[in-house]
């Protein structure tokens, strides 16, 4: 039997969002490792498609380490009816879903086995009455474990975009999350190099550290694009700590708003 006949006899595990759910587009946010600043880019990538006129929303599927709740300012309880819970609503209009908005205290750890976690990720799809959204973004945790299987297996994602960092090490991240997307079908939109590099902000001197870049190599073997290179920006992180991460304005980012607007095609 040939792997195209495999591949065509897999289960299908899908499973259906909420009745009162429509979203045109799922896109999954991934990285190798942690530390590359993976939510960072998720928040940024969202608020520029909602600058740009979409309707947006941010499922966090870190479940364990839950950032973009603190990142956009909002807080819970999320409120629900008996058709599913509502997301909560940031400043900027994008609709928000993370466990810490469920819970009674934000700082309480969420100690869970793989399965219970892959549970929570799919109940955000099937419970949470998103409405209308035109872009579904998913920020999952590091590495190639349960979450971003579950995500990749049950619901229908358009493509992930790959977040790494300036390390001698790039290549070993962006080829494990490449390698685990092409293993489940789905797309590869391209990768976004976080930390990129520093100016200094006396004299404007670009200082790398973090080392030299290897993306633009590594997305050649791959054929991928690269879709932004981000610097590291402390008024960044202070705007994100302050739960106004939207309010930054992304000036590195205009190839991956190009690419995230050409599914609409």
């Amino acid at each position: 039997m040939s792997f195209e006949d495999l591949k065509a006899k897999k289960p299908d595990f899908h499973i259906d969002g909420n009745p009162e759910s429509n979203i045109k587009h799922v896109i999954g946010v991934v990285s190798g490792k942690g530390g590359v600043g993976k939510s960072s880019v998720t928040s940024a990538m969202a608020s520029l498609m909602v600058k740009a006129g979409y309707k947006v929303g941010i499922l966090d599927a870190d479940i364990t380490g839950p950032s973009i709740p603190k990142m956009y300012g909002v807080h819970g309880p999320a409120l629900g009816n008996e058709n599913g819970t509502f997301p909560v609503e940031a400043e900027d209009g994008t609709k928000i879903m993370s466990i810490n908005l469920l819970l009674d205290d934000e700082e309480q750890p969420v100690v869970w086995r793989g399965p219970v976690i892959a549970g929570a990720v799919k109940q955000f799809w099937t419970d949470i009455i998103w409405g209308d959204l035109d872009y579904l973004f998913v920020d999952m945790p590091p590495g190639t474990g349960d979450v971003p299987l579950t995500v990749f297996q049950s619901l229908p994602v358009d493509g992930i975009v790959i977040v790494t960092s300036p390390q001698d090490l790039v290549s070993m991240i962006v080829k494990k999350a490449y390698n685990m997307a092409n293993m489940m079908d789905i797309k590869v939109l391209g990768v976004v190099e976080n930390y990129s590099y520093l100016a200094c902000p006396d004299c404007g001197k670009i200082l790398k550290p973090f080392g030299e870049s290897h993306i633009d190599e590594v997305a050649k073997e791959l054929h991928l694009e690269v879709l932004g290179k981000l610097p590291l920006d402390p008024e960044f992180a202070a705007i994100a700590d302050a739960g106004k991460i939207y309010s930054r304005e992304i000036k590195d980012l205009d190839k991956a708003v190009e690419v995230l607007k050409s599914i609409e095609k």
